[in-house]
């Protein structure tokens, strides 16, 4: 008996200092695990829609006088499936590759090569992917492009397309802005010191390269002292720009007939001519620019006038606007292709290209503009706006002024960071 006292004895003993040993607390009691390490799966490179790196990939451009036929013979694509390309005209015209784009053909990633994609970038965001098997498949694409609203400003310090090279922007920016403010700025007579702020959309693909701006929605350009707003507005399904208060920025003419040139001769009542050497009434504005320059009617009316005078104006046509003024562009080297005495013409339409017919010492375009049948000088022409915001959407205009206002003021405040926000298109 006393022999099973002692050993329960030893196995209490026993168990207790196994306890202590081991720590164990009810409260605490941990279980330990081995980490578990997880494979990162590595997202395949895409291009077109393929997986590139499961292939051999050889890019080129297409050459001068170059055409599909020898581009695919010369990476082994067999005669049949090319010939196959020209009853795919419908979808893929092969005539109409262009030389200088790019193009990209898909190897078999084994020692073969074997052909089996051909893509082809009609520009660069849409492209054609050809499927080189037994059987021509041919698809359409475009890829995938990133929208970035960024903000910009400058300072005039020659001319706008500078001030865009020297703050690193987008200098189709200055197209944009020559656009928006065609009614109310003229650019041929920007100051030094002039200044711009732009909240903007622009397209990128690839994260970084730029396809195009792709929508400004606010602006202020300060010139001469004096604020223009202009604000993104669609009103009746109508994309246009407004100022703070809702005026349309569009007037019924524009400020000048053509989008890049300088002012060479302005409207005087005696100006040395430096073909006739006499001292003689000058009723224009002389644009120079390289010859074709495109020029613009500066708003709607009636061809009245188109012909050739050699003593004088050269090529020229005459625009009746309404009953009030009348423009005048001559020393054209050419009219626009069908463009006829008695046609109608819109505002921006397309009349002619600057040439130097006539009595000419150089390509120019010398441009009138007659109010009641007497000349007056252009640079002070003072042209209605259209219609403004309506007063039934006075209130959604109201809303995007709060949301674009802001940021304009913003971007005056010195040392202010680019608040760019991204998003995907």
């Amino acid at each position: 008996m006393k022999k099973y006292i002692l050993i329960s004895i030893g196995l209490v003993i026993a168990i207790i200092l196994l306890l202590k040993m081991c720590k164990i607390d009810a409260g605490t009691t941990s279980f330990t695990e081995e980490p578990v390490h997880e494979t990162d799966t590595i997202a395949p490179v895409m291009e077109y829609g393929l997986p590139i790196d499961s292939f051999n990939v050889v890019a080129g451009k297409i050459r001068p006088n170059e055409n599909l036929a020898s581009i695919l013979l010369n990476q082994g694509v067999p005669t049949n499936i090319i010939n196959q390309l020209s009853r795919c005209a419908d979808t893929f015209d092969v005539r109409k590759i262009r030389s200088g784009n790019t193009y990209k053909m898909f190897l078999s990633n084994d020692s073969l090569r074997t052909p089996i994609y051909f893509a082809y970038e009609h520009t660069l965001t849409d492209y054609v992917l050809i499927s080189l098997t037994d059987t021509i498949a041919i698809s359409l694409g475009s890829k995938p492009i990133k929208t970035i609203t960024k903000t910009a400003t400058g300072t005039i310090n020659s001319n706008l397309w500078s001030a865009m090279s020297d703050n690193q922007i987008n200098p189709v920016m200055s197209i944009e802005l020559s656009e928006i403010y065609a009614w109310v700025i003229d650019f041929f007579g920007l100051q030094k010191g002039d200044q711009f702020y732009v909240v903007y959309d622009e397209d990128y693909i690839q994260d970084t390269l730029s396809v195009g701006i792709r929508k400004v929605h606010a602006a202020l350009f300060r010139h001469q002292n004096n604020d223009y707003y202009a604000y993104y507005f669609e009103q009746d399904g109508i994309p246009s720009y407004f100022d703070e208060n809702g005026q349309s920025l569009r007037r019924a003419f524009l400020k000048a007939p053509l989008k890049y040139s300088r002012i060479s001769s302005r409207y005087s009542s005696g100006r040395m001519h430096p073909i006739l050497k006499i001292r003689r009434p000058h009723y224009a504005v002389d644009y120079a620019a390289p010859s074709g320059t495109p020029v613009f009617a500066i708003g709607d009316g009636f061809v009245v006038s188109k012909g050739f005078q050699g003593n004088g104006a050269g090529n020229y046509v005459k625009i009746k606007h309404n009953s009030v003024y009348t423009t005048q562009y001559a020393h054209l080297s050419s009219f626009a292709k069908g463009l006829s005495q008695g046609d109608r013409v819109i505002q921006g339409q397309l009349v002619g290209y600057v040439g130097s017919t006539g009595l000419s010492s150089g390509p120019h375009l010398d441009f009138r503009v007659f109010k009641n049948g007497s000349p007056v000088d252009p640079l002070k022409l003072e042209a209605p706006p259209v219609e403004p915001v309506k007063p039934e959407n006075r209130e959604t205009f109201k809303q995007y002024l709060a949301l674009y206002h802001p940021r304009l003021l913003q971007l005056q405040q010195p040392h202010q960071p680019d608040t760019t926000k991204l998003a995907q298109k």
